[in-house]
């Protein structure tokens, strides 16, 4: 391998979601040429995916309440989303060309519903800045102090001044997140955190009795596993069950607590003691669910589903019941299918900047770095402010290069 097989590029940023791009433009911004290196066709497609069903873009709340949702990860998250917090996403989408709406919970998506007119403008906006883009070229690690890339042409070899990884987690491998990256980095000596799912559905064994219910969304209803809780609808699938309102329970469920659901969260149970049947001789549970409580169909179900086999529920429990029915055999559907993982690049392999420790010169950012959130506008916030921060620093480190 001869010196002029070698391209030479100021910065290779290796992934091609948004926080890949993020870093991409900021370098390009500081004057820097830069190589964007996607393993996929196309771009973003993960991106893409999560638009198709509306773009949650961000959640606009303050800046305290949304920071809390990054758990564990929050004070090392805060100067990156404190620099490119959910107004600064906001700005930066309507500066691409695109309106934006917020929802009645504070969600904010395009007007449009979808990713991909987003994308267009971003990806337009990086081609002016002079950013080079290259898929289906996938990363395996170095050869030397040499970039390796299996690409249409064979095995090509890049040599940067400046390396920002962004490959994303290990979740959802058809659209690139496959973790394969983790092997490269362990040999390396970075520090990982194993890899695991995060807001995943759940996996449900329903009796016969349930599959009138499928598709059917369980709303009005609060959800509680260990000491996290979470107040939003899911829906009944043939396989379990999944929904945002499940998603942010996905830690306490990981470490093995159970999941019980109040199917009437507006209630106290003392006001539900009030409504119980005065005579218990005429007293007729489903009864009690249907017309008294006026339960729809789908909560009807699944409380019976929850409660068959045994001895009938005496009156006295009837409350309790409803209020923290617990939700029998669940478990967590395979990691591959949940929408984002925890694990990856821990934080003490990295320095304030995302820069790796242990390989000066080489950043990450995005969801290969060890943290988690709920689906809500979390995840995408976290991947563009870590991708901007990283792609800053980067940015300082060429320069602080050159003056050496």
């Amino acid at each position: 391998m001869s010196k002029s097989e070698i391209e030479q590029w100021d910065a290779v940023v290796i992934g091609g979601g948004p926080a890949g791009l993020m870093a991409a433009g900021e370098l390009a911004r500081a004057g820097h040429r830069v190589l964007v290196a996607e393993a996929k066709p196309s771009l973003a497609r993960k991106f893409l995916m999560a638009g198709k069903s509306g773009l949650n873009l961000t959640k606009d709340e303050p800046f305290e309440t949304l920071l809390r949702h990054y758990g564990s990860a929050a004070d090392w998250l805060r100067p990156m989303i404190e620099e490119f917090d959910a107004a600064a996403v906001q700005d930066w989408a309507r500066a691409l060309g695109q309106p934006l709406f917020a929802g009645s919970t504070g969600r904010v998506f395009p007007e449009v519903m979808k990713g991909s007119p987003l994308l267009r403008s971003w990806l337009a906006e990086l081609e002016s800045l002079g950013v080079t883009r290259r898929t289906r070229w996938r990363w395996t690690g170095w050869e030397g102090d040499a970039l390796c890339f299996q690409s249409p042409e064979g095995l090509c070899h890049i040599r940067a001044a400046c390396t920002v990884l962004a490959l994303g987690g290990a979740s959802w491998a058809r659209l690139g997140s496959d973790g394969v990256w983790a092997d490269v980095l362990a040999a390396r000596d970075v520090p990982l955190a194993p890899f695991a799912p995060s807001n995943a559905a759940l996996s449900v064994p329903w009796s016969t009795h349930m599959q009138p219910h499928f598709g059917a969304a369980l709303k009005s209803v609060r959800w509680q596993a260990g000491e996290l809780t979470s107040r939003g609808e899911a829906i009944v699938s043939q396989r379990g069950l999944e929904g945002g309102g499940l998603y942010a329970l996905t830690p306490a469920l990981r470490n093995g607590c159970g999941l019980s659901v109040d199917l009437m969260p507006d209630l106290t149970q003392d006001a539900l003691q009030k409504r119980l049947p005065k005579d218990p001789k005429k007293a007729r549970l489903s009864q009690f669910l249907k017309k008294t409580l006026r339960l729809p169909p789908a909560k009807v179900a699944l409380f019976n589903e929850m409660t068959a086999g045994g001895a009938p529920k005496p009156l006295s429990e009837w409350p309790a019941l409803i209020k923290a029915l617990p939700i029998k055999d669940l478990s967590l559907r395979p990691m591959d299918e949940a929408i984002s993982t925890a694990g990856g690049v821990t934080q003490d392999a990295l320095d304030a900047g995302l820069m790796l420790n242990a390989m000066p010169g080489v950043f990450c950012a995005g969801e290969m770095l060890d943290w988690e959130a709920p689906t809500g506008g979390y995840l995408l916030t976290a991947c563009f402010a870590t991708g901007r921060w990283a792609g800053r620093a980067a940015a300082d480190y060429l320069a602080s290069s050159t003056t050496r």
